[in-house]
């Protein structure tokens, strides 16, 4: 009896001890497994950041009324035109233009982007516009002028009396046509007219993500990126001044004096 109990007792210590070894080992596993996925994981994340699309802008205008203004050239931009929610790297986000005063007024924009620039060259893009424009909507896509496109000189001689020059067309240059792929630029404009008490703010959206409007489209096969542009006008409406009871009472006043010394007159 004694010993079947001591067989039984080292038969149960064996069962334990193999059972110790089988947890230790499918622990070491176990970890081993983890630290492969944390380290593939963050291996992902490092290949991202090193190859993720390089946007950036070459060059960009605002053109009011004639009056062109390129910042990536040096130029000043006018206070009618805020960029604070414009990256001027990426050439990515939000550029808003508010005008008054009676009458025809233009308002354009006009972008040059690289993608990937470094890796796959600057002429292999191509363009597409998409939807429908809206009255006094005007744009273009072409080569940005270096070579058959006319996008920069339709811009730039864009004013209020004449009105858009954009052609709204794709790669339709009078030096030529542009055959895309190529280098491409994208322009957008507006043709307004003010009462005497009204202002416009016309906001210029450049994105990687589709509006849901009418847009243009700035596409780089070789990584599948895209930049959109888009564009929307308000217009607002400032009432005439209306006279402050004591300006009233004191013209009044006035008045009632006048009268009453012709009466003392006559």
């Amino acid at each position: 009896m004694k010993k079947k109990l001591v067989n039984h007792v080292a038969t149960n210590r064996k069962y334990f001890v193999r059972n110790a070894i089988f947890s230790h080992n499918l622990f070491r596993i176990n970890e081993r497994l983890l630290l492969t996925v944390t380290a593939c994981f963050i291996l992902c994340l490092l290949t991202n950041f090193l190859y993720a699309t390089q946007i950036t802008l070459l060059d960009y205008g605002i053109n009011i009324d004639g009056v062109s203004a390129f910042p990536t050239q040096g130029d000043t931009l006018p206070d009618k035109v805020d960029t604070d929610s414009f990256d001027d790297n990426s050439g990515l986000g939000t550029i808003s233009v508010t005008i008054a005063g009676m009458g025809d007024h233009f308002i354009g924009l006009f972008v040059d982007h690289e993608i990937d620039e470094g890796i796959n060259t600057f002429f292999n893009e191509t363009g597409m516009a998409t939807g429908v424009p809206a009255a006094g909507q005007s744009w273009e896509i072409d080569e940005p002028g270096f070579g058959n496109g006319d996008i920069f000189i339709n811009f730039t001689d864009s004013d209020n009396s004449l009105g858009s020059r954009l052609d709204n067309g794709i790669g339709v240059s009078v030096f030529g046509t542009t055959s895309f792929p190529d280098d491409m630029a994208m322009a957008m404009g507006w043709n307004v007219n003010l009462a005497a008490n009204e202002s416009v703010t016309v906001k210029f959206l450049l994105d990687t993500f589709v509006p849901s409007d009418f847009y243009l489209a700035h596409n780089d096969p070789d990584s599948s990126q895209s930049i959109y542009l888009s564009s929307s006008l308000s217009f607002k409406i400032t009432p005439d001044a209306v006279p402050e009871p004591s300006t009233i009472i004191l013209l009044s006043s006035g008045l009632i004096g006048i009268i009453a010394l012709r009466k003392r007159q006559s």
